[in-house]
C-alpha cells in the first residue's frame, strides 16, 4: 500500500501578521489568503522491517532509525520527526517500519507558508492511514500546536488552516487558540480575472520568518503604539479585501495591497530592503497599482496586482531585473489524501 497527501501553499492578500501572538489574543487578527497549485506532498509506504525512513526528496536528505514511538530531535529533518512523534503520542498505535518522503513545491523561506503545508500534509497522510479522527478544524490546529509548541518555532496561525481548507478564506484569530475560517463564495469570473491580474514572482532569495515575527511579537509586548496601530490598519484591509471580492469590486484590489503593504512595513524592522523596494518600484511604473510580500517578509515571493491588461508589462519590467515570473492557478481544495495498492 502506499499512502499519498498533498496540501496547497497560499498567497496572503491581506492581515498577515495579525494572527501572530500576543496581538491577536490582545486585539483579535483577521487575514484574507488563497491557496495556490504549488504544493507540499508526503508519501508514506509501510514495511516491515522495523525501521523507519524519513526523505526530503527536494533537499537530497535521508534519515534511518529503528521504528520507535519516539524519534529523536537531533537537527535531521526535526520538523518532519515532530510530527510522527505528536501522532504516536496522541494516537498510539503498534509501531511498525515505514518510508516516509517528502517534496514541497516552493523552496524554504519562500513566504508561501510551505513549512506549515508540509506539516498538514504528513498528518493527513498519517490520519488516512491510521484512519485517525481528525476533522479540518482538528488537523489544522494539530499542526499549529506541532509548530509551535512541540517544535517551539515562531509563526503565526494561518497556514495551517489555509493549507487544510484550501480556497479563499477569510480567517479569524483570538485568544486561547480560536480560529474561526470563514470560506469566501467569490464568482468564478471574479477569481479568473483575479488571477489573471495578480502576477507572482520568486525572488531568489529566502529570509528567516522567525527573526521578523519575534520583532513583530516584541513591538505588540512593548507597546509600541506605532506598530501596533500599523498592525491595526493592517488588520482594516483584510476587511476591505473580502468586501471588494465578495462584490467584484476588483479595481479596488491593488490600491488595498498597496495599503496593506505601506502599513506592513511599519510593523518591524526587516519587512522590507533596498532590493524589495527596487522591485516594487518597478513594477509600480510598469503599470501595477499594489502589491505585497508573501508572508513575513524579508524576501521570498512577491505579488502585483496588475489592471487593465498591464501584467505583460510588468513581467517584462520585472524579468529585466532577473526575476521570473512564478505561473500558478488558485487551488479551491485544501489538503487530499489517498491511498493505492503498491
Amino acid at each position: 500500500m502506499i499512502i499519498r497527501s498533498k496540501a496547497p501553499l497560499r498567497i496572503g492578500l491581506a492581515g498577515g501578521g495579525t494572527d501572530v501572538s500576543p496581538y491577536a489574543d490582545m486585539f483579535g487578527g483577521s487575514i484574507l489568503n488563497a491557496t495556490i497549485n504549488l504544493y507540499a506532498h508526503a508519501t508514506i509506504i509501510p514495511n516491515n522491517d522495523s525501521v523507519i525512513t524519513i526523505e526530503a526528496l527536494d533537499y537530497g536528505e535521508t534519515v534511518t532509525y529503528p521504528a520507535s514511538d519516539r524519534l529523536p530531535i537531533d537537527g535531521k529533518l526535526d520538523l518532519v520527526k515532530g510530527v510522527y512523534n505528536r501522532i504516536v503520542k496522541d494516537f498510539p498505535y503498534n509501531v511498525q517500519g515505514f518510508k516516509l518522503q517528502t517534496y514541497v513545491d516552493a523552496p524554504p523561506g519562500s513566504g508561501l507558508g510551505s513549512s506549515s503545508t508540509l506539516v498538514v500534509a504528513i498528518i493527513g497522510a498519517f490520519a488516512h492511514w491510521l484512519k485517525l479522527p481528525l476533522g479540518e478544524y482538528d488537523i489544522a490546529h494539530l499542526a499549529y500546536q506541532i509548530e509551535r509548541e512541540d517544535m517551539q518555532l515562531a509563526g503565526g496561525r494561518q497556514d495551517q488552516y489555509a493549507a487544510t481548507f484550501g480556497g479563499f478564506n477569510f480567517m479569524e484569530f483570538y485568544k486561547d487558540d480560536k480560529v474561526i475560517v470563514n470560506p469566501l463564495r467569490i464568482r468564478k469570473k471574479y477569481v479568473l480575472e483575479l488571477q489573471n491580474n495578480v502576477v507572482l514572482f520568486y525572488t531568489g532569495t529566502s529570509r528567516e520568518s522567525a527573526k521578523i515575527i519575534d520583532k513583530q511579537s516584541d513591538a505588540v509586548k512593548r507597546n509600541a503604539q506605532g506598530q501596533i496601530e500599523a498592525t491595526h490598519q493592517v488588520k482594516a484591509q483584510s476587511i476591505r479585501m473580502k468586501e471588494a471580492l465578495l462584490r467584484g469590486e476588483l479595481d479596488k484590489i491593488g490600491e488595498i495591497l498597496h495599503t496593506g503593504w505601506e502599513f506592513k512595513k511599519q510593523m518591524a524592522e526587516g519587512i522590507s530592503n533596498p532590493e524589495i523596494e527596487k522591485i516594487y518600484q518597478t513594477a509600480l511604473d510598469a503599470g501595477s497599482n499594489g502589491g505585497k510580500i508573501s508572508g513575513a517578509g524579508g524576501g521570498g515571493f512577491m505579488f502585483f496586482y496588475c489592471p487593465n491588461n498591464t501584467r505583460h508589462a510588468v513581467i517584462k519590467a520585472i524579468s529585466d531585473l532577473g526575476i521570473q515570473m512564478t505561473p500558478y492557478e488558485f487551488a479551491m481544495s485544501g489538503v487530499y489524501s489517498y491511498s493505492i495498492d503498491s
